[in-house]
């Protein structure tokens, strides 16, 4: 892909060299520094309330290395990323530069704090389900380190050619690449190293979310050209003059927006992982939720005793051959349904709750059965999300519904995040908004249309941007902020007629066409050679 060239907007470009100041670099440095005491206290502090004491430092050094890493692509994540959401105020000089994109690492900082989680468990169960039972072995940090350097080498490629792509996409090629690799090295098909239903999904998210920023956004810019008469919204900036308060009070407002939600929905992919590397590394301490509620267990056996009576009536009890734990295994695996399947499944639901009734709280599971248990809990939770789509099963509304509530105590045990790492990637994700930002800046405000972007096509991007995200975070759904975002004023500059720059086009559409296969691709090979180095 080559460099877009020199855009006729440049002679409109506002002021982008002011930095952050001597003592905002300071701070800055201050801040990192402080991050990463931090993320090394509370681990240290969390694996000592769980009765953890370093015996080798091996495991320990990798782990540090690993959740630098994981921070590192959520840094990355910033500066490429964000600069989307930055791009309409600084281009109509709302915000100045270098405010800008403090406000909006401020916000991304937020979002990531405030966020549900779903996206982050989204991602990790496209993970191959051996490589996620086995995350504390050496293919386990294989996986990982792989997955996450191709990210960033990708992410870093598109950044210092000036083109918006996304780490959205980017993360997802890693993922399918190492469970591509993951299968092959084991002697399967490809296609078996991926739940390629969740990646049609996700898949789906990714793919639809430029068209609707492009459709929606220039729609919007036609509606407000009807309903709003005002002829400053439509006019070019005026050099250096901010616009009309009101105006200048929606583009904020819709920049803020953008950044809230990109934290929101782009922080939780590393939240996902960095939760990986804690479970292989520190179990006792991270492998289950040693803080759910006094009422968890009752609440957990009630639900246990309700699923192992409706498998009972599908065909359930104790399995005539084979291993309980394998034949669920294979039925995640391979997708495919059994009449070994049900008999199965109720006897691991059954074992599980023994188990947990047993410790009597999960707190006080002990450190050798933590794996155990954790990982029981999730094959679970895999199968049952599976077999509730299974027509072979035959289950009716009402028992499609008693497995969710089960699935929901399962998920409540092994699908959580501490606030620490909350904290975490929201100071990398933060911060790295206010680094780098202005190469891929000057391509969402230059280099996209023929023309100045004006106030209300800065407006109608960031705002279809803002829902868009917002929407797909509630349902869990990983979407790209740069392809939504700068397909949408590329939407809104074709609803204005105002002409589009087609080299940048051709390598917005490259980027977007190259992302898949060449992190599939790296993922892949950097997984097969880190499985052998470790």
């Amino acid at each position: 892909m080559a460099t877009v060239a020199a855009s006729p907007n440049a002679a409109f470009r506002p002021d982008l060299e002011k930095g952050l100041g001597g003592m905002g670099t300071v701070g800055f440095g201050a801040c990192v520094l402080a991050a990463i005491a931090y993320v090394a206290y509370s681990v240290y502090v969390d694996a000592a309330a769980a009765g953890v004491h370093a015996t080798a430092y091996l495991p320990f050094f990798l782990l540090f290395v690993a959740l630098l890493i994981a921070l590192g692509f959520e840094f990355v994540n910033g500066f490429h990323d964000t600069a989307n959401a930055v791009a309409t105020v600084i281009y109509t000089n709302s915000m100045p530069a270098n405010v800008a994109v403090v406000w909006s690492g401020f916000f991304n900082f937020l979002g990531v704090l405030l966020s549900t989680g779903a996206v982050a468990f989204g991602i990790v169960s496209l993970l191959p389900v051996e490589l996620i039972l086995q995350v504390g072995s050496h293919a386990g940090f294989a996986m990982v380190f792989a997955l996450l350097i191709a990210a960033i080498i990708w992410n870093l490629a598109t950044w210092a050619l000036g083109i918006p792509s996304s780490s959205s996409h980017t993360l997802i090629g890693s993922i399918i690449g190492v469970g591509v690799a993951n299968a092959m090295m084991h002697g399967k098909s490809g296609t078996a190293g991926v739940d390629w239903g969740k990646a049609t999904e996700i898949g789906q998210a990714l793919l639809f979310s430029p068209l609707i920023g492009f459709g929606l956004a220039a729609l919007l810019f036609l509606a407000m050209k009807v309903l709003v008469r005002s002829p400053a919204l439509y006019q070019e900036p005026k050099d250096g003059l901010p616009p009309p308060w009101w105006i200048r009070g929606l583009l904020i407002f819709t920049c803020t927006g953008v950044s809230f939600a990109h934290g929101s929905n782009d922080g939780q992919k590393g939240m996902g992982l960095i939760m990986l590397i804690l479970i292989g590394t520190v179990p006792t301490a991270y492998a289950l939720n040693r803080a759910v509620p006094e009422h968890y267990v009752s609440d957990f056996h009630k639900h246990s005793v309700a699923v192992t009576q409706l498998f009972s009536a599908h065909g359930g009890g104790v399995p005539q051959t084979g291993s309980v734990r394998g034949e669920v295994t294979r039925y995640i695996a391979d997708k495919t349904f059994a009449p070994a399947t049900v008999p199965a499944l109720s006897s691991l639901v059954a074992d599980i709750d023994r188990q947990v009734q047993g410790y009597g709280s999960l707190a006080k599971v002990p450190a050798a059965a933590v794996d155990n248990v954790r990982n029981d809990m999730y094959l679970a939770s895999e199968a049952i999300k599976r077999l509730s789509k299974e027509k072979a099963a035959g289950l009716s509304d009402t028992e499609t519904k008693t497995l969710s509530i089960y699935k929901g105590s399962l998920d409540a045990a092994t699908r959580f995040i501490p606030t620490w790492v909350k904290i975490a990637v929201a100071f990398a994700l933060g911060l790295g908004t206010m680094i780098g930002w202005k190469r891929i800046v000057v391509t969402v405000g230059e280099k996209i249309g023929k023309s100045h972007l004006t106030y209300a096509q800065g407006a109608s991007a960031e705002l279809v941007a803002m829902a868009t995200i917002g929407a797909a975070d509630s349902f869990g759904l990983p979407v790209s902020t740069t392809h939504v975002l700068s397909s949408g004023v590329a939407g809104t500059m074709a609803a204005n007629r105002s002409g589009l720059q087609m080299a940048t086009i051709r390598n917005l559409i490259m980027a977007w066409v190259l992302t898949l296969p060449v992190s599939i691709l790296l993922a892949g090979i950097l997984y097969a050679c880190f499985s052998q180095i470790f």
